[in-house]
């Protein structure tokens, strides 16, 4: 009804955005910029809301897909002049901490795992196992460097240069914009960006979190008692959990669970 008289002032709206899951363009539950866009418009535009909050719980995974949600919601907070407070669950690392350090302000648990400001890229090599079992892979190509790091062949010192050298560039990319999300906050006594973890209490020390503290009491204490959440999350329709979607999701979830696991999780 307050909405309706504008001689009545309504109790203040935060749009809560939950960010949990591994970022990738695959997988039901990814966390990804084109499921997330129609999401994160609403959230902002939707009922003039005086903050938007960021649920996180990601290890991370795709730099690209973590970029682009990183920059639609700094567009987005731009534009409209609305703040960001992200809030930390089990984990923001990796990518997932390039999502918190879109919000203006970070607070999390006292057991959350903060930071691994870092690139990795794994991968496996199954030449001896071929060769011991006769089997002989033939690849053609245009181009030298068109079969790079070839899994089925032995790793050549140039691909693993090269691979390094792509490495390093996205790390510059990922410290670029931890530096410019956190300017004036980040510890200069220590390099912070060896890929290495924090619990919350040594991530304030650092300069990546703002402080300890839980969405709901949070956002009461700021805004009020009478604040109002208005939650948006990525919904996992009925119908793709059957036929072919089944063994594409559950091989994200191994996926998933793996790269939590790096974190004790």
């Amino acid at each position: 009804m307050k909405q309706w008289l504008p001689f009545l002032k309504s109790d203040p709206t935060v749009a809560v955005i939950r960010l949990s899951g591994m970022i990738s363009t695959s997988g039901r539950g990814a966390l990804n910029d084109q499921g997330l866009a129609p999401l994160i418009e609403r959230a902002f535009t939707k009922g003039k809301p005086v903050a938007v909050a960021l649920e996180v719980n990601s290890p991370g995974g795709s730099p690209v897909q973590s970029s682009l949600i990183g920059a639609r919601i700094r567009r987005l907070a731009d534009e409209k002049n609305i703040p960001v407070i992200a809030f930390v669950e089990d984990v923001a690392a990796s990518g997932g901490y390039w999502l918190a350090a879109a919000a203006d302000e970070i607070y999390a648990d006292t057991s959350s795992v903060v930071g691994s400001i870092g690139v990795i890229s794994a991968g496996f090599g199954l030449h001896e196992l071929m060769a011991k079992n006769g089997v002989e892979r033939r690849v053609y190509t245009a181009g030298n460097s068109k079969s790079m790091l070839d899994p089925f062949r032995p790793e050549k010192p140039e691909d693993v240069a090269r691979l390094k050298e792509l490495l390093e560039d996205i790390h510059v990319n990922f410290k670029e914009h931890v530096m410019a999300r956190r300017e004036g906050k980040l510890s200069l006594e220590r390099d912070l960006f060896t890929g290495e973890i924090w619990l919350a209490r040594k991530a304030i020390e650092v300069g990546l979190i703002d402080g300890i503290g839980h969405l709901v009491p949070y956002l009461e204490d700021r805004f009020g008692k009478k604040v109002k959440l208005r939650r948006y999350g990525a919904k996992k329709g009925l119908l793709s959990r059957f036929g072919a979607q089944i063994v594409g999701d559950a091989l994200h979830g191994v996926e998933e669970r793996a790269q939590f696991a790096r974190f004790g999780l």
